[in-house]
């Protein structure tokens, strides 16, 4: 690891961090900041911007999985500039939840500045606080200290918080209990598969392309968007049985393609990775468990082998592309903390 790169800092930080916010909601009174909002009678609608809505997608994924109910992402912009398509019964007929790492995000504020126009309720989801904090009574606010630019463990700590708030709501301790074991089994697995990821980050590639399934598809968007991010490397995101579709037609020796294989749908999901790798691509493959064909074939396989339902999974995959993308951009020369035309906090 470089020492001296903030961003590598928090992504190996993450354990910690993890535990920390876990330990938090512990204590917190989680029935009273959604009371009157059961997401079984009352449509959750997850707001965000950037990563910030791959997690809103990452969200919803989690509340439908775990409370069998609809929920639904959309970036802060559509509701600013298509509110009936997002809101076609009125705003105060959903329950939105507007997610922030800073509270400062211009289209995030515009939004709850609307929302109180419409006297509809929302829940804040941030780790910094600032200006959101003051918008709504309902915050949920994790202690979460990220310097750099890009959003590594705030991203992956707010998924766990609203999975854990969800699986509160389902009263499903058992689910609560899995998420308890994630942090140690990442610092089990960043010891062993860190350093082959920094090794691996090392190749030079034109194109990279991420492709998951289901809740994973807004963790390959995340990954791509790290890359792209942490690089300055142009990087596609694709649900996995998509990428045929079209897409494949980059697949040669200049591009990787980054296959997260969900345990559900690995039989389906697995051809695709292989048919890149024939193709000439190399495969970057993060799934819980890989036969025996797929160890053979695979250029940089990171194997989970974690105990836990599977949508509980999803933080854990996404470390990896943020390694990749801080790694590609050393071997660049580049410094992953400043990226080219970025700044931490998207103001307008």
């Amino acid at each position: 690891m470089s020492h001296d790169v903030k961003t590598l800092k928090e992504i190996y930080g993450q354990p910690a961090v993890w535990q920390r916010c876990l330990d938090d909601l512990g204590r917190m009174d989680l029935a009273a900041l959604v009371d009157g909002y059961d997401p079984r009678v009352v449509e959750w609608v997850f707001v965000g911007c950037g990563t910030s809505y791959y997690l809103a997608q990452a969200a919803a994924a989690s509340f439908t999985t775990l409370l069998g109910v609809p929920a639904r992402a959309v970036p802060a912009s559509e509701i600013l500039l298509q509110p009936r398509l997002v809101f076609p019964h009125g705003a105060a007929a959903c329950f939105p939840v507007l997610i922030s790492r800073s509270g400062h995000t211009s289209e995030v504020l515009q939004v709850a500045a609307y929302l109180q126009t419409q006297n509809a309720e929302f829940l804040a989801v941030t780790c910094d606080g600032r200006e959101l904090a003051a918008t709504t009574d309902r915050i949920l606010k994790l202690h979460v200290v990220e310097e750099s630019t890009v959003m590594t463990s705030s991203f992956t700590s707010m998924v766990l918080a609203l999975q854990y708030l969800a699986a509160s709501i389902a009263g499903d301790q058992d689910f609560i209990s899995s998420l308890l074991q994630l942090p140690r089994h990442l610092d089990r697995l960043l010891r062993r598969y860190a350093s082959d990821v920094e090794l691996f980050a090392g190749q030079s590639f034109d194109d990279f392309a991420f492709l998951g399934q289901g809740a994973l598809y807004a963790i390959a968007s995340e990954t791509a968007l790290k890359v792209m991010e942490s690089s300055s490397t142009y990087a596609q995101y694709f649900h996995t049985l998509e990428f045929r579709h079209g897409p494949k037609s980059i697949a040669g020796p200049a591009t990787l393609v980054g296959g997260l294989i969900s345990e559900s749908g690995y039989v389906s999901e697995l051809p695709v990775l292989l048919e890149m790798k024939e193709l000439g691509s190399q495969i970057m493959v993060v799934t819980n468990s890989a036969t025996a064909e797929l160890r053979r074939a695979a250029d940089l396989l990171i194997e989970l082998e974690l105990p836990v339902p599977e949508i509980a999974r999803i933080i854990v995959y996404v470390v990896w592309g943020q390694l990749l993308g801080s790694y590609r951009g050393l071997a660049k020369g580049l410094d992953p903390d400043n990226p080219k035309n970025l700044s931490r906090v998207v103001t307008i």
